[in-house]
């Protein structure tokens, strides 16, 4: 372990933050304009896209949520597939049309069915997107395959097959906007060029495809107002579990966020081979502010911290939580040394700025905190609950050197028993 004190980094260029950029009322505002989804409600989405990390979480979720409903639609198109195939054979002997009625069970109806087995699989939400825009194609161009082949015998209903496998696509299959136009936009253009070479009558040709096309502009504009309506309420759902998620004085994340957090990118640094920083950052003294300036002042300075420490940590990856008490809980996914420093460096002096009168600290005039830093590559020997005790370790050691001060450990903790130092702490007051 190593300890700095304010005093001893004085000299250091740290970047401050402006005590008014940290206004207490302002700290709830700040974390909702630092959202991702307000930040994309803010910017819209008119090309039904948001940005990449935001994009690849809402796919996940569409996806995942819809899987069984996409199976059920795939059950009653396989439905359709065998029935059409069925009617066919109403108006269309099988001896002469042998191609058509392989195209019809040997191809269309397989393609249902893989649809319908991929959304059984353990990771059907994550093979369905990526599969689905190609063999959707495939089997639009089938069932076109077999309208021209029938119109060819002069059975021109079945162009019924093919607006319906239109409607498919838009609305029941699970593509998103932009792979359902493109499968459409596909199959019009190669009805279109294939009817001409097919020999089927010009006009019959050219009347299919302005029903067709007529039935895509009513499709993909009902298909852009549901997706937008999606993606809306997916933002603000969103919204909604963050502010859950939220402490109610402070406007930063809550205990129980935190400790979500914590086990996922523990996970994360785990896998990747990366290391994580914890800092558990204590307001000195805080019981003799509150008797000396009373309650309501000692929430005003635990706003006020909280903001100072978000500031202090604004890369896009950093997460910080109000821990519990006066006690706060910095995240930093894959730091560098160096910045680690900073932080550590410029919590204390973002701290500092506020300016907080303490009339009753026996560490400075005003307000100061002390900071408990570990830095691990996480491994399966180590677990979260010793990560945080080792930085509950380095700010015991914080406090028993005099508070205002960060104390750095990257020691070994595999066989730290969990809680003793806390209660060690407390009892030192």
């Amino acid at each position: 372990m190593y300890s700095q004190s304010v005093s001893q980094i004085a000299g250091d260029r740290v970047a401050l933050c402006d005590p008014k950029d940290v206004n207490p009322d302002d700290t709830q505002q700040l974390i909702i304009d630092d959202s991702a989804a307000a930040g994309q409600l803010r910017a819209g989405f008119p090309w039904l896209r948001f940005e990449r990390d935001l994009e690849r979480e809402f796919r996940r979720e569409y996806f995942g949520t819809r899987l069984r409903q996409i199976r059920f639609n795939l059950g009653l198109a396989l439905l359709l597939v065998v029935s059409f195939g069925f009617l066919y054979l109403l108006v269309m002997p099988l001896r002469d049309n042998v191609a058509l009625y392989a195209v019809q069970f040997g191809l269309v109806l397989p393609l249902v069915l893989g649809g319908i087995a991929i959304t059984y699989l353990r990771d059907g939400r994550r093979i369905y997107p990526r599969v689905a825009p190609m063999l959707v194609p495939v089997g639009g161009l089938a069932i076109i395959a077999i309208e021209l082949k029938a119109a060819q015998s002069g059975v021109l209903v079945v162009f019924a097959s093919l607006l319906l496998t239109s409607i498919y696509t838009y609305f029941l299959l699970g593509l998103l906007f932009y792979d359902a136009i493109r499968t459409n936009v596909i199959l019009w253009a190669a009805y279109l060029a294939f009817g001409i070479v097919g020999g089927l009558p010009e006009s019959v040709v050219i009347y299919n495809s302005m029903v067709l096309l007529l039935a895509n502009l009513v499709g993909a504009s009902v298909a852009y107002s549901v997706e937008m309506g999606i993606r809306q309420h997916f933002l603000e759902r969103r919204m909604l579990a963050e502010t859950a998620a939220r402490d109610g004085l402070t406007g930063i994340y809550n205990r129980r966020r935190f400790d979500e957090h914590l086990e996922t990118v523990w996970q994360a640094a785990q896998r990747d081979g990366l290391a994580l920083a914890l800092l558990l950052v204590d307001i000195d003294c805080f019981k003799r502010f509150n008797d000396h300036h009373g309650h309501q002042a000692g929430d005003e300075c635990l706003r006020a911290v909280a903001a100072a420490l978000a500031h202090s940590a604004r890369r896009p990856l950093d997460f910080v939580a109000r821990y519990g008490g006066e006690e706060f809980a910095v995240v930093l996914f894959d730091p560098s040394r160096p910045y680690l420093h900073e932080i550590a460096h410029r919590i204390h002096a973002n701290v500092a700025a506020l300016a907080i009168p303490h009339g009753d600290s026996t560490v400075a005039a005003t307000v100061t905190v002390s900071a408990g830093i570990a830095y691990v590559a996480p491994t399966p020997q180590r677990s979260t609950q010793g990560f945080v005790q080792l930085a509950d370790e380095a700010l015991y050691e914080a406090k028993a050197e005099g508070r205002n001060r960060s104390v750095f450990s990257e020691a070994a903790y595999d066989l730290l028993e969990t809680g003793s130092f806390r209660a060690g702490r407390r009892a030192a007051g």
